[in-house]
């Protein structure tokens, strides 16, 4: 049953005074609109109408639920108006917050897309590397999934991803391939360091195992606590590091980049979008949200990474 469907059916046959009456102003079979009231009533458990030859009229229960639904069923007509003013005007400012990774590899090569489709709105970016971003400043804030936001904002998971290990062709070249989780340890590794944390052994895990576990001491030949600054320094044949599936996708593919070591892998992530309310969004936020989902599923298309399906908006944990 289409409950909204029956729902405005029930109230128009009210408003006509008879169901013939309403089937003609919805230009509706009489027996569909007959059929739609009376699984309405089947599903309520209740009767709305008392019929007879000669009237029609509400019943106690009837009389109630339609002052309801009147209001309900405006509400519903208002949003619906609200939406397609927005969809029309899609203009305005979209403010958006992230981390400098999420900028630099996520967001900006999403933008000329973006614009294509909707070249009156206007991405004002903001990059900031923060641990407790203030999301009821921006219209979005993308983050990994590690960041705690606080429980009023609005979370959606943007998509799944992992950490491998990779290494440019021609350090390969030079220094061969690592075969065995063992391995790292005599190749010139390159190390993310968290600021106030000593380094320890890497955590392998091996996915097509039950997820086994192995701890291996990798030593550093260099170290930093900017994905980006490792990224580039592997790019250019410095050594191996750990990186994101979703943020080297597109250097796997054009050759700049080679995973080593599969299928072992050394973290699971995961990117994520936050919003300060789900109340009242303006369509062209959601418009950016929905295309930078759309753009990151597209970039790691291949890689066998985890769908998010019909990723839904959620409460966010309380931040520590």
């Amino acid at each position: 049953m289409d409950r909204l469907q029956s729902m405005r059916v029930f109230q128009q046959v009210v408003d006509e005074g008879g169901f013939a009456a309403a089937a003609r102003k919805l230009d509706m079979a009489p027996a569909m609109v007959t059929r739609l009231v009376s699984d309405l009533e089947k599903h309520l458990g209740v009767r709305l109408l008392q019929r007879t030859t000669r009237r029609l009229s509400l019943t106690p229960a009837g009389d109630s639920y339609l002052s309801r639904l009147r209001v309900i069923l405006s509400d519903i007509d208002e949003a619906d108006a609200m939406a397609h003013a927005h969809t029309r005007e899609m203009s305005g400012t979209v403010r958006i917050l992230a981390l400098p990774v999420v900028a630099t590899h996520m967001i900006a090569p999403a933008v000329a897309e973006f614009q294509q489709r909707y070249p009156q709105v206007v991405l004002d970016i903001h990059v900031e590397d923060i641990a407790d971003p203030n999301v009821e400043d921006y219209d979005l804030t993308v983050l990994n999934g590690l960041v705690q936001v606080h429980a009023g904002a609005i979370v959606r998971t943007i998509l799944h991803s992992e950490a491998v290990f990779c290494a440019a062709p021609g350090y390969l070249q030079r220094h061969g391939e690592p075969r065995t989780p063992a391995d790292p340890a005599q190749h010139r590794c390159l190390r993310l360091r968290t600021p106030g944390v000593r380094l320890r052994a890497m955590r392998l895990i091996d996915p097509t195992d039950g997820d086994r576990e192995l701890d291996v001491e990798v030593p550093a030949v260099m170290t930093a606590n900017h994905t980006d600054s490792l990224l580039r320094a592997t790019v250019h044949g410095a050594g191996i590091s750990s990186q994101p599936v979703d943020l080297i996708a597109p250097m796997l593919r054009d050759g700049q980049l080679q995973r080593v070591l599969a299928p072992w892998i050394t973290n699971r992530l995961s990117l994520v979008a936050a919003l300060p309310s789900r109340q009242f969004m303006p369509a062209r936020t959601r418009a950016f949200l929905d295309h930078r989902v759309e753009h990151a599923r597209r970039t790691v298309a291949g890689m066998g990474l985890e769908e998010v399906e019909g990723a839904e908006l959620r409460p966010g944990p309380a931040a520590p």
